[in-house]
This record gives structure tokens, sequence and C-alpha cells, in this order.
């Protein structure tokens, strides 16, 4: 039908568009972002003012204003939506006008954002998939045409939420730790992990050497190959270790369920005036950890929220967390001496 064509081109071209504003080397990057009030958005798409601008920010400035705006306005007229509309499906907001995805006299707005972030979204979907192809691991792996095949709706006071088949409950869990596994393996991996200290620490040690801008323009001529070159322009240690591909080692890690020695460690080097960086990786199987999903599950002629008809979210409410002590490469056999020792202590 008309209006299926109509909401169907929308969530598209959102997918299509929901990580335009990703910085260089992605993430890592986002420390150099502007404040958001520098970026000028329409009131109805700042939630809190005083903070520092996302890719998020980004790629609702890039949808609403700039050429690629008028770009959409045009491609969408005859259905009678605009670039704002878009923006509002990546946001998850309403514009001032009211959702223009009202159908039949069902708003589903609702189900169309969770096409494009949830925990069922389309993006997971693409990136595990092929991630796990182009890294060559077996994680990252699930029965994306059964998920799929069972995908399904529910109305619930006139607004249309994603559903799924009880019968492809298991693959959705599969679905979940196949993501929780490619973090905890691959996206955490202690070199990438080592590298992003790095580059972190150049961010905030030498501020002025490199910050994103505001203005679009200027912030699309900003990819992986101009962050590297002010990094080889730089004379800062950080800059000159990721450069010169001298990284800091990884000379202690701790998993979520090893005894935590981390303290003493870093109390050894310290003593023994080993220079060292400290770093985070959280896991989690559940990025809504504590909020309601808005997925449900059809089951025996009901609806159920999915985070009660599965007890996966309950067994991995807590999120995991790898610990990593890294150490300049010329002090690597030092610390190895003083992780030993720590360690050899009852």
């Amino acid at each position: 039908s008309g209006e299926r064509a109509r909401l169907r081109r929308a969530v598209r071209i959102a997918v299509l568009f929901h990580d335009l504003g990703h910085p260089p080397l992605s993430h890592t990057s986002e420390i150099a972002l502007p404040p958001l009030e520098r970026l000028g958005l329409p009131e109805w798409l700042v939630d809190e003012p005083g903070r520092r601008a996302t890719h998020e920010d980004m790629t609702l400035k890039l949808i609403v204003d700039t050429p690629l705006a008028d770009a959409v306005d045009r491609a969408l007229v005859a259905e009678g939506l605009k670039a704002a509309d878009v923006a509002a499906l990546i946001a998850g907001r309403t514009p001032p006008g009211g959702s223009p995805f009202v159908a039949g006299g069902l708003d589903y707005t609702p189900i169309l954002r969770q096409i494009v972030s949830s925990e069922l979204d389309a993006d997971r979907m693409d990136y595990l998939l092929r991630d796990s192809l182009f890294t060559g691991v077996n994680y990252g792996k699930f029965d994306l045409d059964w998920i799929v095949q069972n995908l399904s709706f529910v109305e619930q006071e006139g607004r249309v939420w994603l559903a799924l088949e009880r019968r492809a409950i298991f693959a959705f869990e599969d679905f979940l730790l196949s993501r929780y596994h490619m973090f905890m393996s691959v996206y955490f991996h202690r070199t990438s992990i080592g590298y992003e200290a790095m580059l972190r620490r150049w961010f905030e040690t030498a501020p002025g050497a490199y910050r994103l801008p505001a203005d679009p323009a200027a912030y699309l001529e900003c990819d992986d190959v101009q962050l590297i070159s002010a990094l080889r322009a730089s004379d800062s240690e950080w800059a000159r270790r990721i450069v010169e591909r001298r990284g800091y080692k990884a000379a202690y890690e701790e998993h979520p369920r090893d005894p935590k020695r981390s303290p003493e460690v870093e109390a050894a080097l310290q003593a023994a005036g080993v220079p060292y960086l400290v770093r985070l990786s959280k896991g989690e199987v559940s990025k809504y950890l504590g909020r309601r999903r808005g997925i449900y599950v059809k089951a025996a002629g009901d609806a159920v929220p999915i985070e009660q008809y599965t007890e996966l979210f309950e067994r991995h409410a807590e999120a995991a967390v790898l610990l990593r002590i890294y150490v300049p490469p010329e002090a690597r056999e030092a610390a190895r001496e003083v992780v030993g020792r720590v360690l050899s202590r009852s």
C-alpha cells in the first residue's frame, strides 16, 4: 500500500544515515567533538544542552542542516515527509508537528525507531555478521534468517511495537550473546584498546592538537587520513608512539572472575617507577540494563515483554569488566617482574 511504502522509505533512509556522524576512527575520537550548543541543532533535537556533542548529534546536524537535508526533502516529498522526520526516527524524538508516522489511526513510530536502534536493530544484525567474516572469528554469528522470518508486531494503546514469535527466542538469545562475545573477544582486544588509550591521552594532553569542527562541511573533511596526518605532525610522545607503532603493551589483565589484584599491581608499578595506563572495558549483554526494551514475544495468543519472557537479561544483568594495565614496551620486562612478584604473594 501507499502507507507501507511511505513508512518503508523513511526507515530505510534512517537506517542508511543513522551513523553518518561518526568521527575519524569511530568512537575513539568523540572526545574531540565540540560542545553540543555549537552545532545549533533545533531545540527539539537537544536533550542536555551543556554536554559535549556525540556522533549521533553530528548525524542529526548532517541530516537537518546541510545540502543533504534538501536532497532528502526532495526524495521524500511524494511521501509527505521531510529530512526532520528521518532525524526524529534516528533521535527517538517526536518533531514539533507530532508524529509523521501515523497510518490507519496507528502510530508506527516505536517499531520504526526499533528497526533503527534497539535490542534487535538492523545495525547490529549487519555489523556482527560483517565483522565476524572480516576478522575471521567464529564469534558474532547468529541465525539472521530465522530471526527475520519470526519478526512481528503488537499494538499497544494505538502504538505499534516490535515483536518476536516465541519459536525464535533461542535465536534471539544467541544473537545477544554473539554480540557480547564479539565485544569481549574482538572489539575489546588488548591491542586496539591499548592504542585507543594512547589516542585518548594525546587528545587530553595536547588539547589544541586536534579538535573536530562544528561546521558540517568542515566536519566531513575530517577522516581517518586527516587524523593520522595530525598525529604525524605532532611532537607529542603519545602521537609519536602511535605513528611509530611503539604502543604500550598489556602487562596485567584482570577478567571478571579473577581475584582483584589490580590495586596492588598499580602500587607496585608506581613504587618501581614504571609508567602505566589503566583501561576498563565494560561488556554488556544488553545496553538497556534496567530499562524496558519495548520488544514483545508473541506466545499462546498473548504478547509478553521480552525481558519477562527470557531469563538471559537477569542472568547477565551485571556488566563484565576487563581491566588491563599497559606499560611502555621498553619497560615491559621490568613490569613483568613487578607483576610476577605481586601475583606470587598469597
